[in-house]
């Protein structure tokens, strides 16, 4: 099972599909010159995008009518995406856009749908999310309560001030959301804005450099100054930004955990190939215990969590949040995938730490996807919180002293 099984037979069909153009068509670009700075190009997602719209597999996850597969089709649909890093971009399963576009179908209104998300689905048009902010202002990240972002109204509008960072996707995004502090008193409330992108009155400072380089636009550092938002760009109700935040995340966390087992899935395939092939010794390095346990190692770790991802999957399909599973998933999918990648780059030596490899590449997204959508160790807290909590009352009820 290190691929998630089809639950049908419509994410059998795209998803054959999607594995075919990723491994026929996407896989030759790894090597092109426009994918190996911050970012890959925009002449490149596009000239990527239009032989997936070719192929009649731009967001294959989202029909024309708007229906989103169910999250277990999507996991399968997803894993696909991911044999390169370069596959959810071409096919617009990427971050931050298929999380963003997962909220605006459940949130936004029709008009908001209409200029804000249909353009998304269509993969003409990328878009961010600001939420995550300076550490050294004492703002926002792991912990969402010490968002400092504000947004304050007048008359019809609000006027938004602050700095993000970290922010995938902002250069060269047309859709902005913006997470800012709404209300007053102890209580920190949060509201959601849509806006238009570039915008004058959010000064990108710089496309911070980062370990990972899989995403169109990068991260980067914004200010947000004045920044005058009319009241029917409000994403949802007013102070409710946080409640839409847990909307979202969910499956956004398990969508990164979907695409990247795809890609350790490759690595892997990569490394067998070297280890079969490569001898030392006076033997194949496979037949080497270790570098062919390594690689049953590989196997443990990639079927656990494609069974993670399905049981995850599988929770949210019944309507539930399922935050508690899809932290679980996320801790442990992300440590598992970095193990994976590790592996490779051993298995493999220079060749899995020269950048003629996608290993190497693997190795640094696997490693940047331990912080991103939460640390594991904010989950693991978070769980422990949970645990804690559900012993005591079960101790309780028990009568326990």
């Amino acid at each position: 099972m290190m691929f998630i099984p089809y639950p049908s037979d419509r994410s059998r069909d795209i998803g054959e599909r999607v594995e075919a153009f990723v491994r026929q068509v996407v896989v030759p670009y790894e090597r092109d010159p426009r994918c190996l700075g911050h970012e890959p190009e925009a002449d490149l997602v596009l000239e990527l995008r239009e032989k997936a719209r070719a192929e009649g597999l731009m967001t294959p996850h989202i029909f024309a009518d708007g229906q989103h597969m169910t999250q277990l089709e999507t996991a399968a649909v997803l894993q696909r995406s991911g044999l390169s890093p370069l596959g959810p971009v071409a096919l617009n399963t990427m971050a931050p856009d298929e999380g963003n576009m997962y909220l605006l179908g459940k949130v936004a209104t029709e008009a908001q749908k209409r200029h804000f998300l249909d353009k998304l689905v269509s993969g003409r048009a990328r878009s961010a999310f600001f939420m995550t902010e300076p550490w050294d202002k004492g703002g926002a990240g792991s912990d969402p309560s010490m968002l400092q972002t504000t947004a304050v109204q007048d008359g019809d509008d609000w006027v938004i001030n602050g700095r993000k960072i970290f922010i995938t996707g902002a250069h060269g995004a047309e859709v902005g959301i913006v997470m800012a502090r709404t209300g007053t008193g102890d209580r920190v409330q949060a509201t959601m804005f849509l806006v238009d992108l570039p915008h004058p009155q959010i000064h990108l400072d710089k496309v911070v450099h980062t370990i990972d380089n899989s995403m169109p636009g990068g991260h980067a550092l914004v200010t947000l100054r004045d920044l005058r938002v009319p009241s029917a760009n409000v994403l949802g109700e007013i102070h409710e930004g946080f409640r839409y935040a847990q909307v979202r995340l969910s499956p956004a966390r398990l969508s990164h955990c979907m695409r990247w087992l795809g890609s350790a899935v490759r690595a892997h395939e990569i490394a067998c190939d070297y280890a079969v092939q490569r001898q030392a010794f006076g033997k194949l390095l496979i037949d080497h215990e270790g570098v062919g346990f390594k690689l049953v190692d590989n196997q443990i770790d990639l079927h656990q969590a494609a069974l993670l991802i399905a049981w995850c999957a599988g929770e949210l399909d019944t309507g539930s949040l399922a935050t508690t599973e899809s932290s679980l998933t996320k801790a442990s999918v992300a440590e598992a995938l970095f193990r994976v990648a590790d592996r490779c780059v051993q298995v493999m030596g220079g060749a899995g730490l020269s950048q003629g490899s996608v290993v190497e590449q693997v190795f640094r997204e696997t490693r940047a996807f331990r912080v991103y959508d939460g640390p594991t160790e904010v989950h693991k807290w978070s769980l422990a919180k949970k645990i804690k909590h559900a012993t005591l009352d079960r101790r309780a009820a028990q009568g326990a002293g």
